[in-house]
């Protein structure tokens, strides 16, 4: 691969616990320990995902690699080691922002990133009603898609069966996102 064919590091692939990882620090400047608290199993976004501790670490350093965090000092004088500062880039505020306004492509993601995204947008007292708007509008399409499956599928056959779970899903969710906007 030619040096011209590589994605910048702000472009490279970020995991679900890196976006959630990079929405916590675009809130504000912290350090890893506060950032693996809140996805710690008591922590505020834990009751929606936890993150381990080295996971957290791990996914700072990859952030800090793509130049969507930065290090900005070190605190000291607390209980505990020393704590590295960090804080959003200008890239990073942007990725944060296309990522909480993204809707999740499949019902089974709306567990983890959809409330992710929802969390995060709460904490930061910003209104979802877009991101709402626009995860209606993908699930919408996705039932229609999947209910022809099931119109298609071998009347006695699983495919059918995992066809209509797959509706029932999508449409929990969609009515889930109507009690959310009512």
């Amino acid at each position: 691969m030619s040096s011209g064919d590589r994605a910048t590091p702000a472009a490279a692939a970020i995991s679900t616990a890196g976006l959630a990882v990079l929405g916590v620090v675009a809130e504000g400047r912290t350090h890893g320990f506060a950032v693996a608290t809140l996805f710690a199993s008591g922590g505020e976004l834990g009751r929606v995902w936890r993150i381990q501790r080295a996971v957290v670490y791990r996914e700072l350093g990859r952030l800090t690699d793509a130049q969507l965090v930065r290090s900005v000092g070190v605190e000291t004088g607390g209980p505990g080691p020393d704590r590295t500062l960090i804080e959003v880039t200008d890239a990073g505020r942007r990725r944060a922002d296309e990522w909480l306004a993204e809707p999740v492509g499949r019902a089974r993601d709306a567990r983890s990133a959809l409330l992710l995204k929802l969390a995060l947008l709460d904490r930061a007292g910003r209104d979802p009603g877009s991101l709402i708007r626009a995860q209606r509008e993908v699930f919408t399409a996705r039932v229609a898609e999947l209910q022809q499956e099931v119109q298609a599928a071998d009347p006695d056959g699983f495919d059918r069966t995992l066809a209509l779970w797959r509706v029932s899903g999508t449409q929990a969710v969609l009515d889930f996102l109507d009690t959310l906007s009512n």
